[in-house]
């Protein structure tokens, strides 16, 4: 069963989504006074007093001397928390250094965790643009990247359709698919064997190919996905045969 998020559940807590608005808050502007937290999260100066309160004191925001408001050591270590139960496949980081090794591009790993595309590993090379949405831990586009893509030929068809209509399909340049009937129809067309080429749809002027890890029959772990980025309208053919022999390895690695 692949993962997808799911919506707003029964017993939903609001105490706790309210004090996750004011982590996200203040992680995004931080060395906030409470006043502004409260007024940015619409919530009432009392509430966010309390929750700001209680947050440092677990360690998750840290109060400074002119009583604005930082992100605390705590969501470093969630973030680690993360990375480390992503539990990426043996040897998955000598794949991806072997793979940049061969063809001078970045690489990357990535799979979806709690509902999003996530990147567990990267290796970075000469012929690829950074791209800071692609370090490790981040959550990436679903549909707009070939990381996304690939792992989306995993899917059954109809999880697949509801995926995608439930995170949407924005528009990140004027390359990007957003027509959920056109960008189904070419994912229901792939083999899981497949490489999947995005070109410029995630950003202009960079182009992206991933392919499934396909441990084999059996196999219960996640899905998995390797992907190489490069500058351009496309990704070489060469290249993308070196992408398929790294999926290869990591599907060694993974059984």
């Amino acid at each position: 069963m692949n993962e997808v998020s799911s919506g707003r559940p029964e017993d939903f807590v609001q105490s706790v989504a309210r004090a996750l608005r004011v982590l996200e808050t203040v992680g995004a502007h931080p060395r906030l006074p409470v006043k502004a937290i409260a007024r940015r999260c619409g919530l009432n100066l009392s509430t966010t007093y309390h929750l700001a309160r209680t947050l440092a004191y677990e360690g998750y925001l840290e109060r400074l001397e002119d009583g604005t408001y930082v992100a605390g050591p705590e969501v470093a270590r969630r973030f680690y928390d993360r990375l480390a139960g992503l539990g990426e496949p043996r040897a998955a980081h000598d794949v991806l250094r072997t793979l940049t090794a061969r063809t001078g591009y970045s690489s990357y790993l990535g799979r979806i965790s709690g509902g999003e595309v996530v990147v567990a590993d990267c290796v970075e090379g000469p012929l690829s643009p950074y791209l800071e949405e692609f370090e490790r831990g981040l959550a990436v586009s679903a549909h707009a990247t070939a990381l996304g893509q690939a792992l989306l030929v995993s899917f059954p068809a109809r999880e697949r359709r509801a995926y995608l209509a439930e995170v949407g399909l924005r528009p990140f340049t004027a390359h990007t698919r957003t027509d959920l009937e056109t960008l189904d129809a070419a994912l229901a067309s792939l083999a899981p064997s497949a490489v999947v080429v995005e070109h410029g749809e995630f950003r202009d002027g960079v182009s992206c190919a991933a392919t499934l890890v396909r441990p084999g029959p059996g196999f219960a772990g996640p899905v998995w996905a390797v992907v190489v980025s490069a500058r351009g309208e496309d990704v070489p053919q060469p290249v993308r045969e070196e992408l398929l022999a790294a999926g290869v390895a990591l599907a060694a690695a993974a059984a």
